[in-house]
């Protein structure tokens, strides 16, 4: 029997407003509040409750979609899910236990970096950050160590699987599109592979096996990848063969071609929200279609279990070994530069906004590396170690701050020191979350993603000025105005903040001020 693997990438990038916690009304998600509960309602509830119709027997029943594909949630979603929506949470997390004995100890979900940056143009701590908090997150939702984690647009280098091989992963899925070469037939020790390196592309990639990378730190230490079908997780997501289960399984039974297994990979968003009916598509294709056609449906770390790698990859690097993804010809042009990859937009719109838009974040970025490097025997023992693990105050807010202070900084500070202690943090956990990739994706720097993340530089800079550090604000300003929007009315980078974001700033400390 083929082996059958769909994953489901689910995300939505952060709403709440940075000052309050809040998400405001969101118009373009009518007649929803807004578009995290639009999506909820069309996708995630819809998949972890999908009313089946009735069998032969007559009696209908309510599947959980969740407990038979592989899958990821975004941490800042799953926080909101956790929060709102505890009844549909809860079927997501007991998805994950339910599919465990089903697939010999291996649980479906694998955890995702934590804010959906793209890693490959992250810097090294941040980095290293994004994918702690990632795997933390995890743990404390699922009860147990990720095998995995889902990079954001599967951007990827070598020094991001350096990394993820590092902390310790068992392995990772990729596009077709991102393996440069091959050999075959690897032992455990990259010596015993004599045989010659051959160049693959994503038509002629066997995207049925999983490979082995090994560390380029000759410490023989590696990770499996996973290459997704390229044409079959297109179909899904663009070519509408979610209208029919049958259609749906016929085409996975053609790609599968008498091979060992398919995966396909798409937005978890294609099963409800993308495509209406989407979720009940996949339920009844994969609780009656597959199986009666001969699939059987696993997830990646049962099938890695179960078939060792005996092929050696290595990937794409890129252009400047920038690295490569799954939403971006040009490797990860897309959040850099114009590179004419956009979601439309009015003839000759160009996202020439994106590259002013990364310096200045980058900008407000390393201005704040002395500073919160300073607070080291002051404030932290190791400040960049406080804030790898100050993930578990973010994740429980009922957290002993004291406690955990004490344990940072090796004494107990005073209430003055805590204060600016947290304040550290919060500022840090701002400079994490600006970098949200969904702000570089889309045709104009006037979207709601893009003043998202304003938004959070926004509060970065707040919180700078709190703590009485150098104000970063006119410089940041003067690089934000060489990002200009395709509608003229709007204007710049730096208009937009003015406009949309200071008010806010300027709300909260006014707010303190009459407190």
């Amino acid at each position: 029997m083929p082996a059958l693997i769909i994953h489901g990438h689910f995300y939505q990038p952060p709403r709440e407003n940075p000052w309050t916690g809040i998400i405001e009304q969101q118009p373009g998600a009518a007649p929803f509040h807004d578009w995290n509960e639009r999506v909820y309602s069309e996708c995630y509830r819809a998949n972890a409750f999908v009313e089946f119709p009735a069998d032969a027997t007559g009696e209908a029943k309510t599947v959980n979609n969740y407990e038979t594909i592989s899958f990821n949630f975004g941490p800042t979603l799953l926080s909101w899910l956790e929060q709102n929506h505890r009844e549909t949470y809860d079927r997501i997390i007991d998805a994950d236990r339910v599919s465990s004995p089903k697939n010999g100890g291996h649980g479906n979900a694998i955890a995702q970096a934590y804010g959906h940056a793209i890693l490959p143009l992250c810097n090294e701590r941040d980095l290293r950050t994004q994918i702690r908090w990632g795997l933390a997150d995890f743990r404390y939702r699922f009860g147990r160590e990720a095998e995995a984690i889902w990079l954001p647009e599967t951007a990827c280098n070598d020094h991001v699987l350096d990394a993820l091989t590092e902390e310790g992963l068992r392995f990772v899925i990729l596009a077709p599109n991102q393996a440069a070469r091959v050999r075959g037939e690897v032992g455990n020790d990259r010596v015993t592979n004599k045989q010659a390196w051959k160049s693959v592309d994503q038509q002629i990639l066997d995207t049925s096996i999983p490979y082995l990378r090994f560390n380029r730190d000759g410490s023989h230490r590696s990770i499996a990848i996973f290459f997704y079908d390229g044409s079959t997780s297109r179909a899904i997501a663009f070519e509408k063969i979610l209208t029919s289960s049958r259609e749906f399984v016929d085409r996975l039974a053609l790609a599968v071609n008498g091979r060992k297994m398919i995966t396909v990979a798409t937005d978890g968003e294609t099963y409800g929200h993308h495509f209406k009916f989407g979720d009940l598509c996949l339920a009844h294709a994969l609780e009656e279609e597959a199986p009666a056609t001969g699939f059987e449906i696993t997830n990646y770390a049962a099938y890695l279990k179960a078939h060792p790698p005996t092929f050696e990859v290595e990937i794409d690097n890129g252009p400047n070994e920038e690295g490569t993804s799954w939403s971006c010809v040009h490797g990860i042009d897309r959040w850099i530069r114009d590179c004419g990859c956009q979601t439309g937009g009015e003839p000759g719109w160009n996202q020439k906004w994106r590259a002013p838009l990364r310096t200045a974040l980058n900008y407000l970025r390393d201005e704040n590396l002395p500073h919160f490097e300073a607070t080291r025997g002051s404030l932290f023992i190791y400040p960049w170690l406080a804030r790898d693990e100050s993930i578990a105050l973010i994740l429980d807010p009922h957290a002993s701050r004291e406690k955990f202070l004490f344990d940072q900084a090796g004494r107990w500070l005073s209430s003055d020191d805590r204060r600016r202690a947290l304040t550290y943090l919060e500022l840090q956990r701002m400079l994490i979350l600006m970098y949200t990739s969904c702000g570089w994706f889309f045709n104009d720097i006037a979207g709601i993603e893009t003043i998202q993340i304003l938004r959070y530089a926004g509060r970065a800079i707040d919180l700078m000025d709190q703590l009485g550090l150098p104000s970063v604000l006119e410089r940041f300003l003067e690089i934000l105005s060489k990002a200009k929007s395709n509608k003229p009315k709007i204007g710049t980078g730096a208009d937009i903040y003015r406009k949309l974001v200071e008010p806010l700033r300027s709300d909260r400390v006014q707010e303190t001020m009459t407190a």
